[in-house]
């Protein structure tokens, strides 16, 4: 099982979500962490991952080897391609 990071960034956006919304984002990493591949797109141009949890999107760095899942940034779908 895969375990769970965030990055400075992914944190400080998470910290700013409603709590109904910082809900849904754990569970949705609760569940992509046995096969997470299985949950996400690979971002174009990237070796970034893209996880959708509802109009919001997290971009994800899976690195196989450390069984690890950084969350490097999380927002809305609108403002999160821009960066």
């Amino acid at each position: 099982m895969y375990a769970v990071e965030f990055s400075k960034k992914a944190e400080q956006q998470f910290d700013k979500l409603e709590r109904n919304l910082r809900k849904r984002v754990i569970n949705t990493l609760e569940r992509i962490r046995i096969r997470p591949f299985h949950f996400v797109k690979r971002k174009q141009g990237t070796f970034y991952s893209i996880l959708r949890i509802g109009e919001y999107r997290a971009i994800l760095d899976i690195k196989k080897k450390k069984l690890i899942i950084l969350i490097l940034e999380i927002g809305p779908r609108k403002k999160i391609y821009k960066s």
